[in-house]
């Protein structure tokens, strides 16, 4: 607010120099009658010769009018309403501006907690597959011990009918021992002794021969292939449900790992729209800081230049007024010469001598206006400093504003780049972590392939090895007896490589 005294010492220049040209229009009339006071003091005190008071000393005898007061006293009203208008804006703006840096803390939690869970069902999702490979090798042994236990068992009950058991004995197989012993009873010695007469004469007369013994001992072709297509049988149809449940658990890998891919790819791209986000609209704030320096500072320019043109216009002004005045005084200074020449002679020269009093008197009062002028340029330029500096203030804080946002910019813009380069990174783990996946997988696929292989060589291990030229057509017969299981495994074999190169060509194309 502007006080009445600081108000006296800027009406000199108040025509133009006044930045609000509003509230020099609404003061004209209270200073218009300030103007008149003073130019009829300075009339009077032209009249009387002597020398004219300062602006102080004017505002000092001045008594301001009532509606000048109640300007002052509305436009002290206004300020205050203002002031607590903006400090109320400003309280507002801190509880939005906290309220909002409080969310972004909690939603930067929650997108570390959601990190955290997805790496736990992650390392959830190895373990359950490492217990369901371990779950399957289970089931292979398992499958194993069955097929040994059959072939056990047959081994046995050849064994038996190669023992020619009489017709009363009875065979027990006991998975436990018995509770109590069982003791044979025997007869007298001569049921036994005429028993083993008996049983020798009877052994002699139906004894029989070695050779015959050992043809019957030994198994029929048909027999033989009979129980070695049965374990084949066996053996294949466990591989292939070992094969179908390894098919089945790197399907469900494969189909995990690229959920996984898709998850990741999915919250890859949303991080990277919402940081795109934030740079747009960090870089619409620093273009709207720009402009909002670039007017402050045109503004600044401007009215530095339009205070300038109005101090010479009222240079010019003042001069104009001075010149005048010069004009009215030599009138005055002529007309009072010419009076006096028409009185006698010394009357005459009492009046020279008066005339050139008044000259000289004159004259100091020009002198005296002179300086006074020159003090009220010299106030105004010390005006005009303080304004300089204080709009020089302004422009440095605006300045070390910008600076300070910019340098944050900086920083968010480092923080981003950091961001996309963690992300890059693990790109390129999780892509190797896919490549180790597949190579595994090829190397499971080629151990199959070679167990194949072994089954298909284990058909050799039964023939007769002592007519080689046969040999080649035995292991024919063999191949093409399961020919048609064969190709059905290398048909699913080959659809699990096209899965497979499908996969890798999928990463390759990343």
């Amino acid at each position: 607010m502007a006080s009445p005294s600081t108000r006296g010492r800027r009406s000199p220049k108040s025509d133009g120099s006044t930045p609000s040209k509003k509230r020099h229009n609404a003061t004209m009339q209270d200073e218009g009658s300030f103007v008149d006071r003073s130019n009829n003091c300075f009339t009077a005190r032209e009249s009387d010769g002597q020398e004219l008071p300062g602006i102080n000393e004017r505002l000092g005898h001045l008594r301001p009018s009532r509606e000048l007061l109640e300007y002052y006293r509305k436009k002290i009203a206004e300020y205050d309403d203002e002031h607590d208008e903006l400090v109320s804006k400003l309280e507002e703006y801190k509880v939005t501006y906290e309220e909002q840096h409080r969310l972004q803390w909690e939603l930067r939690q929650r997108e570390e907690e959601i990190v955290e869970l997805q790496k736990a069902l992650s390392d959830m999702q190895i373990y359950l597959f490492q217990e369901r490979e371990h779950v399957l090798r289970l089931y292979a042994e398992n499958d194993r011990l069955k097929i040994r236990e059959l072939e056990d068992k047959k081994k046995i009950q050849k064994l038996l009918n190669l023992g020619s058991a009489s017709g009363g004995e009875v065979t027990y197989f006991l998975k436990e021992p018995p509770a109590r012993a069982i003791v044979q009873q025997h007869k007298g010695a001569k049921n036994a002794a005429s028993k083993t007469r008996s049983t020798s004469a009877g052994s002699k007369k139906k004894s029989i021969p070695i050779a015959d013994r050992r043809r019957s001992m030994e198994m029929l072709p048909e027999e033989k292939y009979q129980h070695d297509n049965e374990v084949l049988t066996l053996q294949v149809e466990s591989l292939q449900a070992q094969l179908s449940e390894q098919t089945k658990l790197a399907k469900e890998q494969l189909d995990a790992l690229l959920e996984d891919r898709r998850v990741k790819e999915e919250e890859f791209e949303t991080r990277r729209i919402r940081d795109e986000e934030k740079i747009r609209i960090l870089t619409e704030k620093l273009h709207k800081t720009q402009d909002l320096l670039y007017d402050s500072t045109k503004d600044f320019l401007e009215q530095r230049y339009q205070s300038r043109a109005d101090e010479r216009v009222w240079m010019g002004e003042k001069d104009k007024i001075m010149q005048q005045l010069d004009r009215a005084k030599s009138q005055v200074n002529s007309n009072a010469r010419s009076q006096r020449s028409n009185l006698n002679v010394s009357v005459g020269s009492h009046d020279g001598r008066t005339v050139s009093a008044e000259e000289l008197k004159s004259l100091e009062y020009q002198l005296t206006q002179s300086q006074k002028m020159a003090d009220m340029y010299r106030e105004q330029v010390i005006q005009l400093e303080d304004e300089l500096s204080r709009i020089r203030e302004e422009g440095d804080v605006t300045r070390e504003v910008f600076q300070d946002r910019s340098h944050k910019m900086t920083k968010r813009l480092e923080l981003m780049n950091v961001r996309y380069q963690d992300l890059e990174r693990r790109r390129a783990l999780e892509v190797e972590g896919f490549q180790t996946d597949i190579k595994n997988l090829r190397q499971r696929l080629k151990d199959v392939e070679r167990q194949l292989y072994k089954v298909t060589l284990g058909f050799t291990e039964d023939m007769d090895v002592k007519r080689p030229d046969d040999l080649d057509m035995q292991i024919l017969r063999n191949v093409r007896s399961t020919a048609g299981r064969s190709k059905k495994i290398m048909g699913e074999l080959k659809n699990l490589k096209s899965k497979v190169y499908g996969l890798e060509n999928d990463l390759k194309h990343l």
